[in-house]
């Protein structure tokens, strides 16, 4: 499969986009609907960067999102035999992780992952 080639005004777009929902995750910490917001955006767009390396960081966002709530939803079914906080807390780790990780791979214009050939 071709990668789809984007204009650089479209791509420009895109990518601030990709960072609006970076910036909606991390503040999801504090805030947690901006998460859900970040994913409506997400979903809202993504067929504008399918087969283009903004692919990989908005299906990154996406799975950050949908894991992590996943991970959430078992620590809390887990506090009753007392591990849910600390699953709680890794899954924490683990999304600040995503976050960080992604936004740093979005400023240096690399996808998160190579493209499936």
């Amino acid at each position: 499969m071709s990668e789809t080639v984007l204009t650089e005004d479209a791509e420009k777009r895109l990518r601030d986009l990709a960072l609006l929902v970076y910036v909606l995750q991390a503040a999801g910490f504090l805030v947690g609907l901006t998460w859900v917001v970040g994913v409506v955006i997400d979903y809202l767009k993504i067929g504008e960067v399918r087969n283009t390396w903004l692919e990989t960081h908005f299906n990154w966002q996406l799975r950050t999102f949908w894991l992590g709530l996943a991970g959430m939803a078992l620590a809390w079914a887990l506090m009753i035999v007392k591990v849910g906080a600390l699953i709680g807390i890794a899954v924490t780790v683990w999304a600040i992780y995503r976050v960080v990780r992604g936004w740093l791979a979005l400023v240096d214009r690399k996808p998160m992952y190579p493209a499936l050939v």
